[in-house]
């Protein structure tokens, strides 16, 4: 596990992305490719952005904001240091 993931991003949570068309835990968003992450961040943004998601299953559309989030963040760490 790379040091400069934070600990509580090292704990089991997991999105199911059907564009990627797998599981990913939040460690992963790390590791993935610029192309994956923007994908990613398109998925979780488009879940959070339905109400009707948010009623059908307030989990996902937790975890989505969480993932979408953390997205964000590593997309902005990278773009700083291009």
């Amino acid at each position: 596990m790379p040091a400069d993931i934070p600990p509580q991003e090292q704990l089991r949570k997991w999105f199911r992305s059907h564009l990627l068309g797998r599981e990913l835990e939040l460690q992963d968003l790390y590791e993935l490719p610029q192309g994956d992450l923007d994908l990613l961040m398109a998925e979780t943004a488009e879940i959070r952005s339905d109400p009707e998601n948010r009623s059908r299953s307030h989990g996902r559309w937790c975890t989505a904001g969480y993932v979408l989030e953390l997205a964000r963040i590593i997309d902005r760490r990278r773009s700083a240091g291009s």
